[in-house]
């Protein structure tokens, strides 16, 4: 922070600064993002043209927000971006329990703070960052985490339980001045509902018989799954009705979006002296794994397919090619279709089976997993094309792949089998033998899944292709 800005108030007050609502600071701040074209979300995908004008919306016209969705869709980091439109520091009063605006304390400590310093009350500047706060609502919580309890350590001090001074602020008002995230609402006890109810309407506050008027300047931001907000019946109706703009989130709408939050949010693999490529289509595979997911009469809806799991599967992916590449000498790190089946952890941790018999649960994951290899095939390749490929397994050839071929033994398949070389060279013009290896076992898995080759599992991690 910069050493020239005003250090009291009675610098602040010469200086002219204006101090504004926290709405009408995000509102000021989003116009001016909207006039320039700044990235007001960085990092969200897939939300440009359904989430965030909404979102800018509550913000343009100051309402309180619900973000409704299923698990992994992105709606904390949506709510813990707003910070970004908040003004990059903002004056407090020193000493203060809760951030005060000093020119309008609302509480009875900044208030006799200001009285007793006048313009020589000290100035603190607070970051943007720290003027958000975020619960997780459970059933155990209390008000007075949330609003505010009677503090006996005051009390012990001398003072009497009629004084406002013995409150010990909660989590909402120690965020005066920011912005406030509730997540998961629908837990929250009712008798917490209702005291959320003055908090956002009428300002006013109960503490053990303390009745307390605070002009709280907090913008409220909760969180819910829908299952739980429009059917249970577990959000009481004025609290409900509180909420300005409930706003509904949603997975990723295209390939291309879901592919991006992975890239971005897979941990990437940092090994010495390896190289690491990921073939469009692999990437491909395994955001279409998460979308027949959501699709599919055999994994629960209602608790929902996060992105987390493409995000997961796809670690899972790359950290299996870097185990072959380690394992064979090799540099080159290229996922490829035998190494598919080791996502099956990852994939099984993070989807919900619903009504699947005992010992099913492999079949339907192997399921999704040949789902999405057939469909990314069938998006890039005619098979028409490979025929060539087809009639010399017809003829008799037959052909062995699997995670622990290097990629030197693909590079005789590509001179042994007719059309081969072809078929890689429209999926892929690099020259990377890895690469190479990559494209050749995915033209053989397509060419199977599309039953134009037979495919036997020798050892559950190799595979044999013949006519």
């Amino acid at each position: 922070m910069a050493n020239d800005r005003p250090s009291t108030l009675g610098e602040l007050r010469a200086s002219g600064y204006q101090v504004l609502s926290v709405r009408d600071e995000m509102r000021k701040n989003l116009i001016e993002g909207l006039r320039t074209g700044r990235d007001l979300f960085p990092g969200i995908e897939g939300y440009n043209d359904t989430v965030i004008p909404q979102i800018e919306n509550a913000i343009l016209s100051g309402q309180d927000m619900i973000l409704l969705g299923e698990r992994g869709q992105a709606k904390s980091r949506m709510i813990r971006s707003l910070t970004s439109l908040l003004d990059e520091w903002t004056p407090t009063i020193e000493g203060a329990e809760i951030p005060e605006n000093p020119f309008a304390p609302i509480s009875a400590q900044g208030r006799a703070i200001v009285e007793a310093e006048g313009d020589a009350t000290p100035i603190r500047w607070v970051h943007r960052s720290d003027r958000y706060g975020e619960k997780l609502a459970t059933p155990d919580i209390t008000i007075a985490d949330l609003i505010g309890e009677i503090d006996p350590i005051k009390v012990a001090e001398g003072r009497y339980l009629s004084d406002e001074l013995t409150i010990h602020y909660g989590l909402i008002p120690r965020t005066n001045r920011g912005i406030f995230a509730l997540n998961e609402l629908p837990d929250l006890a009712e008798r917490i509902q209702v005291g959320l109810l003055n908090v956002m309407e009428e300002r006013d506050i109960q503490i053990r018989g303390h009745k307390v008027r605070l002009d709280l300047d907090v913008f409220v931001v909760a969180t819910a799954n829908p299952e739980d907000y429009t059917n249970r019946g577990r959000i009481i109706t004025p609290l409900k009705d509180r909420y300005g703009a409930q706003i509904r989130t949603h997975y990723p709408t295209t390939i291309e979006a879901e592919v991006k939050i992975m890239e971005a949010e897979g941990a990437a693999l940092s090994a010495d002296g390896f190289s690491v490529t990921v073939p469009d289509y692999m990437a491909e595979i395994v955001a279409e794994i998460s979308r027949l997911a959501r699709r599919s009469p055999d994994v629960n809806q209602r608790s929902g397919v996060s992105v987390r799991a493409s995000v997961a599967n796809y670690e899972s992916l790359l950290a299996n090619a870097l185990r072959r590449a380690i394992r064979l000498g090799e540099k080159d790190v290229v996922p490829r279709i035998s190494d598919l089946p080791f996502v099956m952890p990852s994939l099984a941790g993070k989807v919900e089976l619903d009504t699947v018999e005992e010992g099913r649960d492999a079949q339907v994951l192997e399921r999704l997993i040949q789902g999405a290899v057939v469909a990314v095939f069938n998006r890039r390749c005619d098979v028409t094309d490979l025929d060539e490929i087809v009639q010399a397994f017809k003829s008799g050839l037959s052909v062995d792949t699997g995670e622990a071929l290097s990629s030197g033994d693909y590079q005789r398949l590509l001179k042994d089998i007719p059309g081969l070389a072809s078929g890689v060279q429209a999926l892929t013009e690099s020259t990377n033998p890895a690469v190479q290896a990559a494209a050749v076992e995915f033209v053989l898995e397509g060419l199977h899944l599309n039953k134009r080759l037979n495919k036997d599992t020798v050892g559950g991690q190799a595979a044999r292709y013949r006519g």
